[in-house]
């Protein structure tokens, strides 16, 4: 397996459901880029960046990809949003 890295691009909100809802918006969005991992996708209070929330499910699913409903969702896993 090839090393992989991570790029972290700092985006603020004032508060934890605002980042939480930029966050799965920016993390769906870049779904056009081949290379992006939206699943993995956290965040963290400013100063207490070793805290980490997670923001989409993340488990893998058949094929390999991950879940991208929000994390702790009811019901089964899927990579779209349900109506």
């Amino acid at each position: 397996m090839s090393q992989r890295y991570v790029i972290h691009l700092p985006v603020v909100a004032n508060e934890l459901p605002a980042a939480q809802r930029l966050a799965r918006v920016l993390g769906r969005w870049m779904l056009v880029l081949p290379t992006a991992d939206p699943g993995e996708t956290t965040l963290s209070e400013e100063d207490q960046q070793f805290l980490r929330h997670r923001v989409f499910c993340g488990l893998r699913m058949s094929g390999g990809r991950r879940c991208l409903l929000r994390d702790g969702h009811d019901g089964e896993c899927s990579r779209r949003l349900r109506r």
